[in-house]
């Protein structure tokens, strides 16, 4: 049974005007600030279900909820319950926004918790959303990229040769005076994703693994050749990522023995959760601290305000390759303090506990296991 993880802070959260509240018998306006809440999928009883969460501890079974809602609202509109997490994200400002408001602030209210109201320690926590498409930002802090190449210094590693950045005709446009770098995206697999309280497992055999705290847009809607002065609109919501990585390299010549596949997709790698926030609960995205720990000991500590691309910008870039959909995920990259810029790492290994924490969105906190002996699958 997966344990109570701890409580963002709460505080940080906006309490945006964009969604509608009320107490029962209509989804209309209602008085007062609307309550915060986030989203998630857990299990109980080997059953998972769509839930909201309320100050981090109690989460509401969204369709028990909303059957309860109806049955005591005749003249409410009869929504269909999601079946997971990408149906809710996509049909949430049509149909949802405004009923899970309602439940919000009903349960919130409410004399005694309902029925369909359970302690998140009581549950497990597993992925919010299982994404089709997961995009890290690479080099997008700036004290991550200049820590990196300061190692490589001192360890005698000839840097790359510095030359002026071009635009990437049809997908990245410079504009005049931008001396930045074009921004740089890789790929996880949605196989290595896990949740947010699962164990992370030691590839056998590898033992360069290294932690990056990350924060996530999820995004909205279909997203095709997005301009960033329009990103925000496409985006749903936030969540937490831990980008596990390999820095043990392939051992050969190959691409400089440089491989992203090994680097980013071991099983586990891909831990997120435990909530997305949707985005009206967030006063400034551009704007928040995250930190790692190991055993208890700060690892990074940092802020969104540090990238060197924002979220709008990487949002942008990537939907000029390819096409989002709703439930898809855009990490902004990893900030200083990884062991890639270390002149001593300390590698995650078996017996760790690694915690990953972004103000306002969520907290995770992981088990670092070892890999039982290979087996052979079918």
């Amino acid at each position: 049974m997966t344990k109570h993880i701890g409580a963002a802070t709460l505080a940080a959260l906006a309490l945006a005007a964009g969604i509608t509240a009320c107490g029962s018998g209509t989804d209309a306006q209602g008085g007062g600030a609307p309550v915060p809440f986030k989203l998630g999928t857990f299990e109980r009883g080997g059953q998972a279900f769509l839930g909201l969460a309320l100050k981090d501890t109690q989460i509401v079974d969204i369709a028990q909820a909303n059957a309860a809602f109806e049955g005591a609202n005749a003249s409410a509109p009869k929504l269909a319950a999601p079946a997971d997490m990408k149906q809710l994200i996509a049909s949430y400002d049509g149909e949802w926004k405004a009923r899970l408001a309602s439940i919000a602030k009903d349960v919130s209210t409410a004399a005694a918790a309902p029925a369909y109201a359970y302690a998140l320690d009581s549950l497990k926590v597993l992925p919010p959303v299982r994404p089709s498409v997961i995009l890290n930002a690479g080099g997008n802090y700036t004290e991550h990229t200049a820590g990196i190449a300061a190692q490589q210094q001192r360890a005698g590693a000839a840097p790359a040769a510095p030359s002026k950045a071009e635009s990437a005709p049809g997908i990245w446009e410079r504009k005049e005076g931008d001396t930045r770098d074009n921004p740089y995206l890789f790929q996880k697999s949605p196989t290595v994703v896990v949740g947010a309280t699962d164990p992370i497992v030691m590839p056998r055999g590898r033992t360069n693994i290294d932690f990056e705290c990350e924060f996530v847009t999820v995004i909205g809607k279909r997203s095709k050749y997005v301009p960033v002065a329009s990103a925000a609109d496409y985006i749903f919501g936030y969540t937490v990522q831990i980008d596990v990585s390999d820095r043990g390299g392939r051992g050969d010549r190959k691409m400089g023995g440089s491989d992203w596949l090994i680097g980013k997709n071991h099983d586990t790698f891909g831990p997120i959760g435990p909530f997305i926030v949707p985005k009206e609960f967030v006063a400034d995205p551009m704007n928040i601290r995250h930190t790692f720990t190991l055993n208890d000991q700060v690892m990074q500590d940092s802020n969104t305000n540090r990238m060197d691309h924002n979220i709008h910008e990487l949002l942008s870039y990537a939907s000029n390759i390819l096409t989002l959909s709703p439930g898809d995920l855009v990490s902004g990259g990893s900030p200083a303090g990884t062991n890639i810029e270390r002149a001593e790492p300390r590698w995650m290994r078996a017996g760790d506990t690694a915690k990953c924490a972004i103000d306002g969105i969520g907290t995770q906190v992981h088990q670092v296991v070892a890999e039982a002996p290979a087996t052979a699958t079918n």
